[in-house]
């Protein structure tokens, strides 16, 4: 029985432990993150804008047999650095207004990541245009595209 207890006591030590180290700053992981705004570009930058719109058209045109592609974004604005907390890769979330080649203006929602490039290097960019988020990723209308 008072191995048992030990047992427990031991389980109960290494449980707090975890939940302890899941509350660590990012920067502070092994592989530590900058954690400021300035690792990544800021949300207007053209580099990013350009990235959407280039990832926007390949998709359409590969997975949708689509010719529609992003002319500009404009009304860009940051709404969020970090929302979910200190545990989290940085990330800046952001929104926008896409106009597409078939004039229509849509909302863009995206994120830029802090190391979310190619196999982690370097920042990368999450997005979803409300009205054609076809596979339904960040459904409903985009949603699980902001913080």
């Amino acid at each position: 029985m008072r191995h048992v207890v030990l047992t427990a006591f031991a389980a109960l030590a290494l449980v707090s432990a975890a939940r302890a180290e899941t509350n660590m700053p990012a920067e502070q992981w092994a592989v530590p993150y900058t954690a400021s705004p300035s690792a990544i570009p800021p949300c207007t930058a053209p580099e990013v804008l350009a990235k959407i719109q280039t990832r926007f058209a390949d998709t359409e045109a590969s997975f949708w047999s689509s010719n529609l592609s992003i002319v500009s974004i404009d009304k860009v604005r940051a709404i969020g650095f970090r929302p979910w907390g200190l545990d989290f890769i940085p990330r800046q979330f952001c929104t926008g207004v896409a106009t597409t080649s078939d004039g229509h203006r849509r909302q863009v929602n995206f994120s830029i990541i802090e190391d979310g490039g190619i196999i982690g290097w370097g920042w990368g960019v999450q997005w979803c245009v409300v009205g054609l988020d076809r596979s339904l990723a960040y459904a409903p209308a985009c949603k699980q595209a902001l913080p």
